[in-house]
Order: C-alpha cells, then structure tokens, then sequence
C-alpha cells in the first residue's frame, strides 16, 4: 500500500450536499459544503425539491475541490455516494427528471390507499396492523402520483432512490445499493431484495411496477465508471471507478465502529436515530423492518425520531433570535452560544419535559409533540434542553426496544450528526443513557462510512473491520454522572413514558376537532 490512495465521499443530506476527499487512515484531504433549502412547499404539508439541485451541488463541489486543491483531487481512485433516504426521482426513458422529488419530509396522503385482498385485511387486523398498513400506503408518494398525476407516472421509466439518482448522473447506468433501499418501497428487508411475489401486498400497497424499479446490488459492488458527459460537468476523471454506497445512517453506524450488538450507534441528525449492527433479522418496532447493513448479510436494526434534530431548527426560528443576532455579530453558529448556556439548566430541565412528536409515525399516527411541567422558572433556554432531552427520552426507548429483541446489553454508545458537536449533548447523552459514550475524530462519519466502503472495495483494506481499526479515531470520551443519571431514570420510567398512553385519547380529540394533522 503506498498510502497515497483517496476516495471521494458525496454526502447528499436534507439541506446540505458535501463533497470529501478521504485518506486511508480516514482523514479528510478535501472539503467542501455546499448548502440549499431543504424542500419548497407549493401546498401545506408538502416537501419538494428540484433534482437538479442534488446533482448541481454535486457538480459545484468537485469542480471547487478540483480547483482549490488539485493535488488531492487528482488522486482520487474512486467515488462511492451516500444519501438521505425515502426520496424517490422519476425518470423517462431518456434519463431525463418528469417531475420536482417529493423528499421524505412531506406529509401528503392518498385518498385511496392499495388494495388489500380480504384474508389479508384480516390478518393484518388480527395482529392490529391494519391502520398502519393503510397509512404506509397512502403515504406512498407513487401511490399520489398515479393518483393525481397519472400522466407523469405513465411516462415514468425507472422510479428511483436519490443514491440510483447520482450514480445514474456519474456513470450512466440505473443501479442502486441495496443499502440504500429504505423508503415506501415494495422491498423484502429480511431477503435483502426487491419482493419476489409479485401477488404480495407490497407491490400493491406501495404501488410500484416492478420494471420501474432499479437493479440492485450489494454495497461495495462496482455500479459503473465516470462518463465523457459526467467528467465535463464535475471535472472527475473518465474511467474513476463508482461503487455502490449505502444510506446516511448505514455509513453513520460503520463510521462509528458499530458492527455488532454492544454497540449502539446515534445519530443527533434531521432525523433523530439509534441504529444497531446485527447478523440476526430484528424487528425492534414489530412489522418495523431493520434495514440492510453494509457488511454482506448484516442488518441495522433502528428506532428513529422522526424530526428529531430538525427541531433544533424549529426552536432557533421561534424561540432564539437573540443568539442568532449574537452568532452572527461574532461570525459563528446559533447552535454554539445555545449549547454554551445548556449548562445554566440542571439535568432535568427543573421538571420539563417535552416529548418529541413534532410528526406522527405510522405506529403513532395520533401523536403530538408535548411539553409539560410548566412554572415560572422556565426559560426558553429551559425548552431548548428539554428538546435536546426529550430527543434522548425517545432514544432511550428506542434501546429498550433494540435490547429486549437482541437480549444483549448495549454496552457503549457512539454519537455523529450535528447535535455530537456539543460536548454538552455529548455528556447530557452519556448521562441520560447511564453509559460511556465515544465521538470520533471527524464530524462527517457518513462521509468516512462511505470511504470505507470505497476503500474495501478497492482492496486497501482486506475487510471493514481492518477499516475500521486503521480509520476510525476516537478523540472524545463523555463517562455518566451517577447523579444525573438517577434523575433522568427517574424522569423516564416514572414520567416520559406514561405521557403518549395518558394523552392518546386526547390527540384523538384534538385530530378531530382540529382537524390536524389533515387528511
């Protein structure tokens, strides 16, 4: 090994799309963020973005590496790309986009959702999933557009994940990860690939023709070679080699070391996740699927918040506008002076507590977000942590989940994403969950997943676990305070987890009078 190798991460996230050159030994040698909005609403409830924006932003970041740091540039021996996930592309036959991407933020449904056949509505009634089951489905964004657009979806050739998207755009061909395939998607999870009954209800809940869908591929595999037409536009070399990736969460949990059950990788993202790496199929979530991992026949099982760290967002807009004029006198980020006077707050948030259903999930279809606890000592900075709390609340349940299924002890954490910044959410995390917790050397951990894919499938390292002991670093260590910890078991066991069953019947009341979230 000469030691001069590097892959190219594409990190395609919600808002923001980064480009990494990464060395070996999992150090970034290039850099560069470019940001976008994450969607644009025509209508209330709905979540677009243009997919062009996706490969421009591709397209501005090598050029930009290209440019400002050629030296490294040039040395790119292959390209492997990650993404968020459940954000599908139509494409015709001529590769070109049919309509604006509907990302996985939007809340629109069908009126008529797939057709059960009776034996099935009755089974699926029998184990109480008969509710869920029809809100996949009229949550299935192909299922919307048959139903309100049908000429777009007749012309539609292959309808795609965002990862098929930007390979397609690279090398010219419609392959995909099978790591990546997380979404309303007629896909057998446990089987690792696409439902081969055509007569299962998958394909008609979700509604998607088979020949419409990509050809699959396990992580690692070789998807193409950079194109005349794809190096013009982002200066890539013709012939790079483009491998198949994995999700944003996948490589998270690589990135992170988490390669079996005592570890537990979190990622303080858009979404709020805890992810395991199993050989077993799990369900923490029954009928919950555990997603494909990067090592062949792995399995990450997940509980996630959905807008999890999105509400960081939310609160900024609403409650913070102080610390955004201060951040911006002193040219830094909101999220540091926030985070600086988390410190003010004991651990607790003196009795507030908020929990994080800023959006319903198919399990809880009548959640809302709460907070209660309420006096005259809070503060806004009060709410602030109780959000940050109130994510690792839904965590902890998570882990729960994951350890009554696996019947194995999660003995160690592992954070990434944006909230892992703060040593304060580092060490308000090791405290809630009463265990050590490590942060990596680098902030971009999907970045440095997908490098490690890239450089096992060139043969650098043997396997991901010769990755992983020459390219993971852990500079951080947060230890629990015993103290800290009993208060927040406290609060969990005897507070959190009684708040959705005592206030279900009331959301139900509030859905029905409010008529929101509407249908």
């Amino acid at each position: 090994m000469q030691g001069d190798e590097r892959i190219l991460s594409i990190d395609c996230g919600t808002q923001s799309l980064r480009g990494i050159i990464f060395d070996k030994f999992g150090y970034i040698k290039g850099y560069k963020k470019i940001d976008f909005n994450p969607y644009f609403s025509i209508k209330p409830g709905w979540a677009e973005q243009k997919a062009e924006i996706y490969w421009k932003s591709l397209c501005e970041a090598t050029n930009y590496l290209k440019l400002e740091n050629f030296s490294e540039f040039k040395k790119i021996d292959a390209v492997v790309i990650t993404t968020l996930r459940d954000t599908m592309i139509n494409l015709d036959k001529n590769g070109k986009v049919l309509r604006n991407t509907i990302t996985w933020l939007d809340q629109r449904m069908v009126k008529y959702p797939g057709k059960l056949y009776k034996h099935e509505k009755l089974i699926f009634d029998l184990v109480g999933m008969k509710k869920t089951i029809e809100i996949i489905s009229r949550e299935s964004k192909a299922n919307w557009i048959k139903e309100n657009e049908n000429e777009v979806w007749n012309k539609t050739y292959k309808y795609i994940q965002l990862s098929a998207y930007l390979n397609f755009k690279l090398t010219g061909e419609i392959k995909d990860s099978i790591a990546n395939q997380v979404g309303h998607i007629p896909f057998n999870y446990k089987k690792r690939k696409w439902e081969e009954n055509l007569s299962s209800w998958k394909w008609r809940i979700f509604g998607i023709e088979k020949d419409k869908l990509s050809e699959l591929v396990e992580p690692g595999t070789l998807i193409g070679n950079i194109n005349k037409n794809a190096e013009y536009e982002t200066g890539l070399k013709n012939g790079i080699p483009v491998y198949a990736g994995a999700s944003d969460k996948g490589c998270e949990t690589l990135a992170n070391g988490c390669i079996d059950e005592r570890c537990a990788s979190i990622s303080f993202g858009t979404t709020a996740t805890i992810q395991i790496t199993s050989n077993k199929y799990i369900e923490p979530i029954k009928f919950m699927p555990a997603y494909p991992g990067i090592i062949k026949n792995s399995y990450n099982p997940e509980v996630e918040i959905f807008r999890g760290y999105w509400m960081i967002s939310w609160f900024k807009k609403e409650f913070a506008q102080k610390e955004m004029e201060e951040a911006k006198k002193l040219n830094i980020n909101p999220e540091i002076l926030l985070n600086q006077r988390l410190n003010s707050i004991p651990a607790g948030s003196d009795g507030l507590i908020l929990q994080p259903y800023w959006g319903p999930h198919i399990k809880t279809p009548f959640a809302k977000g709460s907070i209660i606890g309420f006096g005259d000592v809070h503060t806004r900075i009060h709410i602030y942590r109780a959000i940050i709390e109130g994510i690792n609340y839904g965590l902890m349940d998570g882990i729960e989940m994951i350890e009554s299924k696996t019947n194995k002890h999660i003995e160690e954490i592992k954070v990434s994403g944006g909230g892992s910044k703060s040593e304060t959410i580092c060490q308000i995390t090791s405290d809630m969950f009463n265990r050590k917790v490590l942060r990596i050397h680098t902030n971009e951990a999907s970045g440095l997943g997908a490098a490690m894919i890239g450089f096992v499938s060139l043969g650098i390292y043997k396997n991901y676990q010769e990755a992983i002991k020459n390219m993971i670093h852990y500079k951080d260590e947060f230890i629990p305070d015993k103290k800290n910890s009993e208060i927040y078991k406290d609060l969990f066991h005897k507070v959190y987890k009684r708040i959705y069953p005592r206030l279900k019947n009331l959301y139900i009341q509030i859905k029905d009078i409010a008529n929101y979230p509407n249908e």
